[in-house]
């Protein structure tokens, strides 16, 4: 048995992996999906110094204060920043990490200068004006490949803007990921943003896995999802 720790991406919340906690856990696995600070339920800890690192410890003090060993962990989009952070912190935990559609950086790398220019155009102007300086407002779903009304009326409500920092602030890694190895799965059915990325795990190594949906995969194909996870996790 493994323990999978869960990490959204911008705007989400623990609750995004609703549909795929349930089937790790019939396969007989621990599951956690926190939410980050600043974000959804904990959006009421908003403030301009929430960064990437607030995010790295988030998940650090998790893993450490249930004793968690054996963890795999998921990040998704955004989110492969802080499962790359977390993998440098605590690598004796952490037995493998997965970046779901996500940023594959290196240390001093910042998640803005890891998109393509005109993505990376468009977040900036946004936060300029809508999000205070500060903001990232939430990106429309059905540029994420979200197209079914049920989903669209489901994650609306709840995406919560997302600190700028946490796309700003470098990744700072002490040269500890190599004790645990690294696996990609690339969502098709979308602009694909993060094919440069699944390019670049592909380049070192890593599995590199394809799911033909859109960027949301655990809310528009968990059953996939869940199954490409239970593949890793066993491999």
């Amino acid at each position: 048995m493994s323990t999978f720790v869960l990490l959204h991406g911008a705007w989400h919340g623990g609750w995004a992996w609703q549909r795929v906690v349930p089937l790790l856990r019939e396969a007989g696995h621990e599951v956690y999906a926190p939410t980050l600070t600043g974000v959804s339920d904990r959006a009421h800890l908003l403030t301009p110094s929430v960064g990437l690192s607030t995010h790295v410890q988030d998940v650090v003090a998790l893993v450490e204060a249930y004793d968690l060993h054996d963890v795999v962990l998921v990040g998704h989009s955004y989110a492969g920043q802080v499962v790359t952070g977390v993998a440098d912190r605590i690598p004796e935990r952490v037995s493998k990490r997965v970046h779901l559609d996500a940023f594959v950086g290196d240390d001093g790398d910042a998640a803005i200068d890891l998109l393509p220019s005109t993505v990376a155009g468009h977040y900036r102007d946004s936060v300029s004006g809508p999000g205070f300086g500060w903001l990232i407002p939430v990106r429309s779903l059905t540029k994420l490949g979200v197209s079914e009304q049920a989903d669209l009326e489901w994650l609306t409500p709840r995406l919560t803007p997302h600190p700028w920092l946490t796309y700003t602030e470098p990744l700072r890694l002490a040269g500890n990921l190599g004790a645990v190895p690294a696996a990609f799965v690339e969502c098709t059915d979308w602009m694909r943003v993060f094919q440069p990325h699944a390019e670049k795990a592909a380049a070192r190594g890593w599995p590199v896995q394809h799911i033909p949906t859109g960027h949301e995969a655990m809310v528009t194909a968990p059953k996939e999802l869940a199954d490409v996870l239970l593949e890793v996790q066993a491999s």
